[in-house]
């Protein structure tokens, strides 16, 4: 990985956490950016956890959740005659994986400062910071996909897209 190819990750996550529609940003695809974010993704799920019945899922199975559920996604706006090839949206949906990862690392952070009297008030706040980081993600993804849909095909779309991204936020909240 060279340094232009960290510049252009760097660049695409700004896209992804200040989300415009941008053309020329899809055009330089790369998957380093979504391979990084779903290595980081699994690792801190897979964490371990001190009570012995509460269960983590592994690595592998986070990463072929991201990654199968990126191909049928990307597939399913192919086939839904989208004009972005298979690996631009690929590249997109992995990219959208900042807001949930960053809500992940957030709900880590809140974990550390919870304190017995406010359980109730941060079990709430790590819910409220999970569902931000899945309308920032649906929100991103939509303005990277929508200008490549047919305009009476973005609904269908975007649902898989939606669903998508709440499957890995209902990863996120039970690892809460």
């Amino acid at each position: 990985m060279q340094k232009r190819d960290v510049t252009a990750v760097g660049y695409k996550f700004t896209h992804v956490l200040f989300p415009r529609r941008s053309k020329q940003l899809l055009h330089d695809w790369d998957l380093w950016g979504p391979l990084f974010l779903c290595l980081v993704l699994a690792i801190l799920l897979q964490g371990g956890s001190s009570d012995s019945d509460h269960h983590n899922p592994a690595f592998v199975e986070v990463f072929v959740i991201v990654w199968a559920g990126s191909f049928a996604v990307a597939l399913n706006s192919k086939l839904l005659g989208g004009t972005l090839s298979f690996f631009q949206s690929l590249c997109a949906l992995g990219y959208c994986l900042v807001p949930p990862v960053s809500a992940l690392i957030a709900c880590m952070v809140l974990n550390v400062a919870n304190v017995e009297k406010i359980h109730g008030f941060i079990l709430f706040l790590k819910l409220a910071v999970i569902v931000v980081g899945l309308a920032w993600a649906v929100i991103a993804a939509f303005a990277f996909i929508s200008d490549s849909q047919p305009p009476r095909r973005k609904g269908l779309a975007l649902y898989p897209v939606v669903l998508f991204y709440f499957g890995i936020s209902f990863l996120i909240l039970m690892k809460q």
